[in-house]
């Protein structure tokens, strides 16, 4: 073979090197394992909104839904258009497509009239997410509301979005321009610092495609067995422990409770340790949270390492619904000083292999929460000086929990890095037994 045949192999080995890494960004596509959701876009047209400002709201939402596993056993999406009056332009049964969907949306024209974001929110509450436009009933299926708006509404929002809440729905606001903040905050769901966005203007909304992406991704088969270990002791005080269960709902909110993946157990203590239900008693959203409701306050002492053992030698355990072979997750909240030591049994704990979280409040000792935690101890303790402020914590611990088996990146992120670097490894080896030839080649000529 020439020299020239030598280089024109070479370019032919960089060609296939390029399509490659193309064919993995294109397997990439579309493949994150978003968790089926009901998601209906709330999106105010009105006067003050230009066409050319809601041509990029409609780039926002087609970029958004090009992110999700839509379809009608996965993730459906409605929209909601309102201006002085609301237009359901997209039900959540009207396409089982992605581009069907998306087809849609690019055909929606805006109503240019009043800001009506109340009566948008009720028609929500009301058509978009019944079961006659093709919501589900399941405790599973979640429903979310995405509501984009640049204005002061001319109605009332407050108790609506309150009504909204209530009703199981979790609504994000996206915020533009000259819109209110105070507006913003009382429609969206807890924790506010990630359901508030606020962009300056419409052209850079874009932006925001990646968080709302990353909101829906899901963990692939993450199997976890999640116990929260709660201190009713006195010190925590009737109306504090009614927050802490408001908390642990939360948490439960994010999480994929189901058969076969997250199992929650509780147990709460105080000078004995009572278990509240075992791992895998309840295993939907509804039943899980109408049990947390029921739990009694216990009062009493604060016996931590008592009920860290209990949690090692029973919550754990086969006997107690525990799963061989699934991650298991301990959430310790208290807000005292233990009254018997926890050393022995923390470090059990994670001897045996249990992620442990640990959340203080008040009068929380520091030091017992980070020889509760699991390594790196920055990012398993909690600490915040007041119980009204303990709901900051749920989102964060909330996406700890879910990387327990997962780093919870996109399953199409994984499969991208992992298909570069198969094209890489053989590039290289093409590349290696190439220059082989080209150096037996020099040798002959010379």
């Amino acid at each position: 073979m020439t020299l020239p045949g030598f280089v024109m192999l070479l370019c032919i080995l960089g060609a296939q090197a390029t399509m490659d890494l193309r064919n993995a960004a294109a397997m990439a596509a579309g493949l994150c394992n978003t968790k089926p959701t009901d998601v209906v876009f709330i999106i105010d047209s009105s006067r003050s909104v230009r066409p050319s400002e809601f041509e990029q709201v409609k780039v926002f939402m087609t970029k958004v839904i090009d992110g999700l596993n839509v379809g009608p056993d996965a993730t459906r999406v409605g929209v909601v258009n309102y201006a002085s009056r609301v237009k359901n332009e997209v039900s959540l049964k009207s396409h089982k497509t992605k581009a069907a969907l998306v087809k849609a949306v690019s055909k929606i024209e805006p109503l240019s009239t009043g800001t009506m974001t109340g009566l948008a929110i009720q028609f929500a509450m009301n058509v978009a997410f019944s079961e006659a436009e093709g919501a589900r009933k399941s405790p599973d299926i979640s429903k979310v509301a995405i509501i984009v708006t640049d204005g002061r509404p001319q109605d009332n929002i407050r108790d609506i979005a309150a009504r909204a809440r209530e009703a199981g729905i979790e609504i994000f606001a996206i915020g533009v321009g000259r819109v209110d903040m105070t507006t913003l905050r009382q429609l969206a769901s807890e924790t506010l610092e990630d359901h508030v966005d606020y962009v300056e203007s419409y052209s850079m909304i874009e932006k925001l495609t990646k968080k709302f992406q990353e909101a829906f991704c899901a963990c692939s088969n993450a199997a976890t067995d999640v116990v929260f270990l709660i201190d009713g002791s006195k010190s925590v005080r009737p109306e504090n422990f009614e927050l802490v269960k408001k908390w642990i709902i939360l948490i439960i909110d994010k999480l994929d409770v189901s058969e076969t993946n997250t199992h929650v157990g509780l147990v709460q203590y105080s000078s004995t340790v009572k278990q509240e239900f075992p791992l895998g008693r309840y295993n939907n959203k509804k039943a899980l949270k109408e049990a947390v409701k029921k739990m009694d306050y216990m009062e009493r002492g604060t016996m931590t390492g008592l009920a860290i053992s209990f949690l090692v030698d029973n919550s754990f355990t086969p006997n107690q619904g525990a799963r061989p072979g699934v991650a298991k997750v301990g959430i310790v909240f208290t807000d005292g000083r233990s009254q018997d030591s926890i050393r022995d049994a923390a470090r059990k704990a994670k001897d045996n292999g249990f992620k442990m979280y640990a959340v203080g409040v008040g009068n929380a000792v520091e030091d017992e929460l980070k020889e509760i935690a699991s390594e790196p101890v920055t990012d398993h303790y909690f600490y915040t000086a007041d119980f009204k402020s303990i709901n900051q914590i749920a989102m964060k611990l909330q996406i700890n929990v879910c990387q327990v088996e997962d780093p919870c990146e996109c399953n199409s992120i994984v499969k991208f890095q992992k298909k570069v670097e198969e094209a890489l490894q053989a590039l290289t080896k093409k590349l290696e037994a190439v220059m082989k030839r080209i150096t037996a080649l020099e040798n002959k000529i010379v």
